[in-house]
């Protein structure tokens, strides 16, 4: 970092105004040469308005200046100028093509951008192996990205904006919209390795996430945005979590875990898995309590996220079974969402904006769905009622806004969490399912979520958290399983229930033997 030189970048009196409100409300950023600068952020307080802007995809309000390697740059950016201009974007979707190899995907603009008649393999092919071992990825240029880890496809996507940035002129701006949710801690090292070597030469990074413990590894200097305004700019090296914590949410948040239930595994079980196989699983028994929250983790690839599927329906097991609630040997090859749902089970899958609710329809309509049925009266769907009890359930759990007639894809991350959490909570199941129930929200929403977990948990609902987020783990379950190769390595349990100790777990190196529920 040179704090000293001109800045690389700097956004002053940044507003944005939809409708009368202010997305973003007089923000400045500076970013120096060679500096990580972290920007945090609850669920619509700015940030993603504030990478559109930069992408070209919104104009902001009159006012607003913009400079970029010591000039000023005109505003609005129309769409595609921030390459020229010495920008460049890994969102959280990494925007690789699958199909295509990790030739075609590092090299796409050069590509896009040659010669109209032919394109010069060879040059292409010289070029990305120069930045193959530049990097020192070793990946195989002719390899499909679709068979590529997660790991490779984020170190690829990154790689691959680094050369724009050289394309576009040599050292620019690099923004990296949350690209290690889905990475395991290994993963995120190399990630942040990769970062540092290319911030190196002179470049900069702006690095978004929630996650305050990241933020704290790979910054210097982070940006907290709160509604729409900039809560505070601080040296990364020198404040703690608790003080990042606190220019989120403009207070102190006391992290308090559960109160642990030493005779919750000694009752009989609400939930017995038997021999369950497909995915990664090999032969998986496991046993879950009424009033129990067991979290399910374990490396990529390990199998922990296959359970929740299987259990719903949402895929089918290879072979399996399982007693629910009296009922015997329901074979879960055969498991269907339907069935699921009729015996007491819900599930919030992971991947909310595909499978977790439907964009295009209303808040009301997505937080109602399974329950459409209720507000039928003489083949009529009394549309006021379902409103009205929307906007109850999104009082209860705080979304924001609490505005029923909205499309469902208008929400943030973490409001739309709260809306399909919503919606289960709502015909109180007997066993809730959550793949990532955390992920990309922020800590307050977080804290919500736990504590409406909590509460249900309490009323005897039996609660499985499938999860790579070992802090978020140790502060809700009960009880958390390990996965390791297909098979449960171990079941961690209070006193011994901490974040380090399930990353120990689950990184061991001597696989364990213990299948059971003890």
């Amino acid at each position: 970092m040179q704090p000293d030189a001109e800045p690389l970048l700097a956004i002053r009196n940044l507003s944005k105004t939809f409708g009368g409100v202010h997305a973003l409300d007089g923000v400045d950023l500076t970013v120096a040469p060679g500096e990580i600068h972290g920007l945090l952020g609850t669920n619509g307080s700015g940030k993603s308005t504030l990478i559109k802007v930069l992408a070209g995809v919104h104009a902001p309000d009159p006012g607003a200046r913009l400079m970029l390697k010591g000039r000023e740059v005109q505003l609005p950016l129309h769409a595609g100028d921030f390459r020229k201009l010495g920008l460049s974007f890994v969102h959280q979707n990494l925007g690789l093509i699958p199909a295509l190899s990790v030739l075609e995907n590092l090299r796409l603009s050069a590509i896009l951008g040659g010669a109209a008649i032919g394109i010069d393999w060879s040059a292409q092919r010289r070029a990305a192996a120069e930045t193959i071992a530049r990097f020192d990825l070793g990946l195989d240029l002719d390899r499909t990205v679709e068979g590529l880890s997660p790991v490779d496809r984020a170190l690829l996507a990154i790689a691959r904006a680094f050369e724009d940035l050289k394309a576009g002129g040599g050292r620019g701006v690099l923004l990296l919209d949350e690209p290690t949710p889905f990475l395991p801690a290994a993963g995120v090292r190399k990630l942040f390795a990769l970062m540092r070597s290319i911030v190196a030469d002179g470049s900069s990074a702006i690095f978004i996430s929630h996650d305050v413990d990241e933020i704290l590894e790979i910054t210097d200097q982070v940006t907290v945005l709160r509604d729409g305004r900039v809560a505070g700019s601080r040296a990364t090296p020198g404040s703690s979590r608790d003080d990042i914590v606190q220019l989120i949410l403009g207070r102190r948040v006391e992290i308090v875990a559960p109160t642990q239930r030493p005779d919750a595994p000694a009752q009989a079980s609400r939930l017995r898995l038997k021999a369950v196989g497909g995915g990664a699983l090999d032969r998986v028994d496991l046993e879950v309590a009424p009033g129990e929250i067991v979290g399910l983790t374990g490396l990529i690839g390990s199998g922990y996220a296959d359970l929740a599927d299987f259990v719903f329906g949402a895929r089918r097991a290879r072979a399996g079974h399982m007693d629910f609630d009296g009922a015997a040997d329901i074979d879960l090859a055969r498991q269907t969402p339907r069935a699921a749902i009729a015996r007491g089970i819900a599930f919030v899958p992971a991947d909310r904006p595909r499978a977790g609710g439907a964009g295009r329809l209303s808040v009301a309509d997505n937080m109602m769905l399974p329950s459409l049925d209720v507000f039928f009266q003489g083949g009529l769907l009394h549309r006021s009622r379902l409103f009205e009890r929307a906007r109850e359930l999104g009082a209860r759990f705080d979304v924001r806004p609490n505005r029923p007639e909205l499309d469902f894809g208008a929400l943030s991350g973490g409001n739309a969490q709260k809306v399909v959490i919503a919606r289960w909570l709502s015909r109180s199941p007997r066993l809730l399912l959550l793949d990532e129930p955390t992920q990309g929200v922020d800590v307050g929403t977080r804290q919500q979520i736990f504590t409406a977990l909590r509460d249900e948990a309490a009323k005897g609902m039996s609660v499985i958290v499938a999860s790579t987020d070992y802090e978020q783990l140790a502060a809700i379950c009960d009880r958390v399983v390990i996965f390791r190769r297909g098979s449960i390595q171990e079941n961690l349990r209070a006193p011994g229930l901490t974040k380090d100790a399930i990353a120990s777990a689950c990184y061991a190196e001597t696989p364990g033997t213990d299948q059971g529920t003890t």
